[in-house]
């Protein structure tokens, strides 16, 4: 068989399991980072008197802005040094490690300032692989295809959520004697499930490591110290403000939604825990529906993406989000029937609006210089993160100060909705077609 016959089979291997990177970091944000593990530190771990809620919104916000100050470096050395797949690889491993760690965080107070550290640089490892992952979607796809893409590739990881949502709800937490003989006490087999986290994400991984070619050292690389990074990076903010200025509103516009979106997840297991009265397994079921839910939205929003345009989804499942949310805190009276119905509508437009939002970058994005523009994207988003978690606990502790004295976690949903909204009006001021950034 000719060189020329092979290409689009190797094409398309590529492309698979660059797509199936999302099933197999899916352990982070559906276990680690959403349903179990913080759940978990609030629930078991920490005492009331730790104030678990609003503790967990001010790790989001430390983890987002120690990013921030990385994801200029990481962005420039990505095009330039070359490697995004081993950059991609040590990232993800640092996610098996700490992972793995979390299964030592024991169900007592005094092991809950080290579950925030492993949540919070959790956080930083995931978002820093995502400046590589990112940067890798134009070269598996093409202009025509790239959009639905992104979204197979967004609802193959909600598909693995599934997965291991009901493996650790089945094998681990449901029976009376757990998969492998594992011991009930002292929590272990909810621990266990953190350390069958890391194997699914060290395992389904290799594809990628394998069959994804690999960026090359760009001839005119030459390494650069920290603060010179940042300095480039200021340049490119102003240059790209004024030769590319729709391209710079929506990457302040999407900073600001995109936290709100990550605020959803981050935070909807431990306002249907504290808020909603779930428990544990209760919100595994929760989570289940959700990534079916979320995958379904991610998959239909990615087709129309190649319709409609990219800023078009964004825009409707924005929309969507700020009325599922006002609609969590008005039938919140309504326990936990209200958090099934509209926290499920929630989910529906998170994944269409984060799937859309990388294909709207990878549109406009020059080629050869994607890492770069994904760095900025990652930067601008980073530099705002500490905005949903710190709306979120500061949300709740105004309804303390009005004299609220029940339910106050609930009131955590407005914050997320103001940034949402506040999002929606800057991106309604972006033209659906930026001009691509040639020059950064």
């Amino acid at each position: 068989m000719s060189k020329e016959a092979k290409t689009p089979r190797v094409k398309m291997r590529g492309t698979f399991s660059w797509a199936l990177w999302d099933w197999a970091q899916q352990p982070y944000p559906t276990l680690m980072q959403t349903f179990i593990f913080p759940v978990y530190l609030a629930g078991t771990v920490a005492t009331v008197d730790q104030n678990p809620d609003v503790a967990l919104g001010w790790a989001t916000a430390i983890a987002g802005v120690l990013l921030a100050l990385t994801a200029p470096v990481i962005g420039r050395r990505s095009d330039e040094a070359g490697r995004r797949k081993l950059w991609l690889m040590i990232n993800t491993y640092g996610l098996v490690i700490i992972s793995a760690l979390s299964f030592f965080v024991e169900p007592r107070p005094e092991f809950f300032i080290f579950g925030l550290i492993l949540y919070g640089a959790g956080s930083i490892v995931q978002e820093t692989a995502f400046i590589n992952y990112y940067a890798m979607l134009s070269s598996v796809s093409t202009p025509k295809t790239i959009g639905r893409i992104s979204g197979y590739a967004w609802g193959f990881g909600y598909a693995g959520g599934i997965i291991l949502l009901l493996v650790a709800l089945v094998g681990f937490i449901l029976p009376d004697v757990p998969w492998f003989g594992l011991p009930t006490d002292n929590a272990f087999a909810v621990r266990a499930v953190f350390l069958f986290a890391a194997v699914w994400i060290a395992v389904f991984s290799i594809p990628l490591m394998l069959r994804v070619p690999e960026t090359q050292r760009k001839a005119s690389y030459q390494k650069m110290s920290v603060l010179a990074a940042y300095k480039q990076t200021i340049r490119e903010i102003g240059t790209l403000r004024k030769q590319a200025p729709e391209t710079f509103k929506f990457l302040i516009s999407s900073a600001i939604y995109r936290d709100g979106l990550a605020g959803v997840f981050t935070f909807g297991a431990v306002l249907g825990t504290l808020a909603f009265g779930f428990d544990q397994t209760s919100i595994i079921f929760f989570g289940i529906a959700a990534n079916v839910v979320a995958g379904i939205g991610a998959a239909i929003g990615g087709r129309l993406d190649d319709v409609v345009g990219s800023r078009a989804i964004i825009i409707a499942s924005l929309i969507g989000l700020i009325i599922s949310g006002t609609c969590v805190f008005v039938f919140a009276g309504n326990g936990a029937s209200a958090y099934w119905i509209f926290g499920l509508a929630l989910c529906l437009f998170v994944g269409p609006a984060q799937a859309s939002s990388r294909t709207f970058v990878s549109r406009f994005a020059p080629k050869g210089r994607e890492g770069e523009v994904f760095g900025l994207y990652q930067f601008t988003g980073r530099a705002v993160s500490f905005l949903s978690g710190t709306m979120w606990s500061l949300s709740i502790a105004f309804s303390t100060l009005v004299g609220v004295t029940t339910q106050n976690t609930v009131w955590g949903i407005w914050g997320i909705i103001l940034i949402l909204a506040v999002g929606l009006v800057l991106l309604l001021r972006v033209d659906p077609k930026p001009k691509v950034a040639e020059v950064l």
